[in-house]
């Protein structure tokens, strides 16, 4: 019984197709075709993103040449830095994603960091990141962190 239900379905599709194909019926730009709504010359569609003007372009190349720049005079950080931090903080603590670290003592940052692997200060990433660590590593890049203005106030000086 299955196998006459599945052919007579078979037969069914397959002569729907040909007729569709014969009639010309959404295929080849056909009667069927149109109802979807045609372009004119000018005309968008409206999901289309609008273009970006020349104001905008030049804003955007202007933000990435300002942060190739900041990376080239980027004070040296430690390789643990570098991993677990500097994607969210910056390379020199200015922040991109996660808050500004320049500028903040090593006690608060070691307090903040203290916080956030205990869970009493709620960030998902922060915790996964500083689960592993010893109170010696949070204390290293709390130091670290502290350091970070002298850093930048000598490699000014340097240049």
């Amino acid at each position: 019984m299955k196998n006459i239900i599945v052919g007579v379905l078979t037969v069914v599709i397959f002569a729907s197709m040909a007729y569709v194909a014969s009639n010309g019926r959404a295929y080849h730009g056909g009667e069927a075709s149109k109802g979807f709504g045609t372009f004119k010359d000018g005309e968008t569609a409206s999901a289309a993103p609008a273009a970006k003007d020349d104001r905008e372009i030049e804003q955007e190349e202007l933000k990435s040449l300002r942060e190739k720049a900041g990376n080239v005079g980027a004070f040296k950080v430690s390789d643990n830095y570098k991993s677990k931090c500097a994607s969210c903080h910056g390379v020199n603590g200015e922040g991109t994603v996660g808050p500004k670290l320049i500028g903040q003592t090593s006690e608060y940052i070691y307090n903040m960091l203290i916080e956030f692997k205990s869970g009493r200060k709620e960030n998902t990433v922060m915790k996964g990141l500083l689960i592993s660590l010893s109170e010696d590593d949070l204390k290293e890049f709390a130091d670290e962190i502290g350091e970070f203005p002298a850093r930048a106030a000598e490699l000014k000086n340097k240049q």
